[in-house]
């Protein structure tokens, strides 16, 4: 499964000292206590944290890792759920009664953009923290992503990349089947997994932007470059290679690889359930999804699930997204930062609120235990996960195979979806779905992803 080529926290005394110089600059006073309206104290208080990401097992631990150094902060997480998050958020932020931080995509309905008006200015607390040349130090995809008006509104914390796909391995291995590398062998594979009454590759193309991350792939291998064109407007949507994805997609549909029903259901958590509890053997999900290989995460997200207590753990394994174009070009990560922290700028405990999102995006102990979660990559620079403190289904196997991505992840130039607009993410969602329930021509939904893109630009 070769992609081709091209202690948990700092010490204790360094983590100390850290945290009080942070919680100086931003009350302005020592001890930590702020005089009153003024966002209150750096180090004391309830916040509420809202976002889509992590989940829930993995939001207490880097939680619980905080309060290791400020544990008289009680954070509040409240997971929403992707499809609804825009729509919560932004009547909760307009009244008064809303998050104190917020987490932000890096573009479409929930971007840092389209909240930023909410946001406070994060540049001095992370000024304090890293120094005036901060913006060397960490990812710069995520300077660019949250750098709105010349105001940082969010602090980034992960990164993520797409174009792989997640098999289980015991499923591969009973049916004495290799991960496929083309269509054709795809195909086959498939076959096998048919005749033995499962299913084969399941995604959830109802409402979500997955399918966005399959057609990406798709075009990589009909063309590279082709996405990372249009995202830019170098390019058009309406290019003969996007349109021959179109009807490649239509393909794994036709020819049985792709399993019935994909437009009516979700990523999360009709696919994300099937293949975790050993229903599916196939799954395109992105490096977030490395999370599962972790026992810990992936028994919680069992328990999730509902699914009994004796579901036997699944070993997930990376696979390259197959060569489906039949052109020799080389499968590719894309990546993007995929979450940064804003701080509301009506929160009550704005100092403590700050302190967090500036913690768990730019301290050393903060991007740890985020990287050593598997949920995401740090974008502080120099923090890679620790692999001794991680405890995986199957570290022989798996460890090598999650190390290669974090080489691939470091070493991905295009975007995954940085730039992309909400009308031009449903807009690609609605021409998948075409190619899935409609007669619809390739070129054709190609043609109204440009139209779509061009009212865009136009408005």
């Amino acid at each position: 499964m070769k992609f081709p080529e091209k202690r948990l926290r700092r010490t204790a005394a360094a983590a100390v000292g850290g945290s009080a110089v942070l919680a100086f600059a931003l009350t302005g006073c020592g001890g930590g206590q702020a005089a009153p309206n003024d966002g209150g104290s750096a180090t004391e208080g309830t916040i509420n944290w809202w976002s889509w990401t992590p989940t829930n097992d993995v939001a207490e631990q880097e939680i619980a890792a905080f309060n290791e150094e400020y544990p008289d902060i009680e954070v509040i997480y409240k997971k929403v759920p992707i499809e609804d998050y825009a729509a919560s958020l932004k009547p909760a932020l307009a009244s008064n009664d809303g998050p104190d931080v917020y987490t932000v995509y890096n573009s479409g309905a929930f971007g840092a953009e389209a909240f930023a008006p909410f946001a406070t200015d994060l540049t001095p607390a992370v000024e304090q923290m890293l120094g005036e040349d901060w913006e060397s130090k960490v990812y710069d995809g995520g300077v660019k992503a949250y750098t709105i008006d010349d105001r940082l509104v969010a602090a980034q914390y992960a990164k993520a990349g797409a174009g792989m796909m997640w098999i289980n391995q015991g499923m591969f291995d009973q049916y004495d089947l290799e991960p496929p590398t083309t269509l054709e062998e795809w195909v086959s594979v498939c076959e096998t997994f048919r005749e033995n009454g499962l299913g084969c590759f399941r995604e959830g193309m109802a409402s979500s932007g997955f399918a966005a991350d399959t057609l990406h792939s798709i075009m990589d291998s009909v063309k590279p470059g082709v996405w990372t064109d249009a995202l830019s407007g170098d390019g058009k949507w309406s290019d003969p290679a996007v349109a021959e994805s179109l009807e490649i997609l239509r393909t794994l549909s036709e020819e049985g690889i792709l399993d019935e029903g994909a437009v009516g259901i979700e990523q999360y958590p009709d696919v994300n359930n099937a293949f975790l509890t050993g229903k599916v053997p196939m799954v395109q999900m992105g490096t977030w999804y490395q999370q599962n290989a972790s026992l810990p995460t992936l028994t919680a997200a069992l328990e999730g699930a509902g699914v009994s207590s004796e579901t036997p753990v699944i070993t997930i394994m990376p696979m390259p997204f197959p060569d489906v174009a039949g052109k020799g070009n080389p499968p590719t990560l894309f990546a993007d930062v995929d979450a940064g922290n804003s701080v509301n700028a009506k929160s009550k405990n704005l100092n403590a609120a700050t302190t967090f999102a500036v913690w768990l995006g730019h301290s050393e102990a903060g991007q740890q235990v985020v990287t050593n979660s598997l949920d995401s990559f740090a974008t502080l620079d120099g923090i890679v996960p620790q692999w001794d403190e991680i405890e995986l289904v199957a570290p022989e196997l798996q460890r090598p195979a999650l190390e290669e991505i974090t080489t691939h992840l470091d070493q991905a130039t295009d975007s995954r979806s940085f730039g992309l607009s909400a009308e031009v993410s449903q807009a690609i969602i609605d021409a998948c779905q075409a190619m899935l329930i409609s007669d619809k021509s390739g070129q054709e939904a190609a043609d109204d992803i440009q139209a779509v893109a061009e009212a865009a630009q136009n408005r």
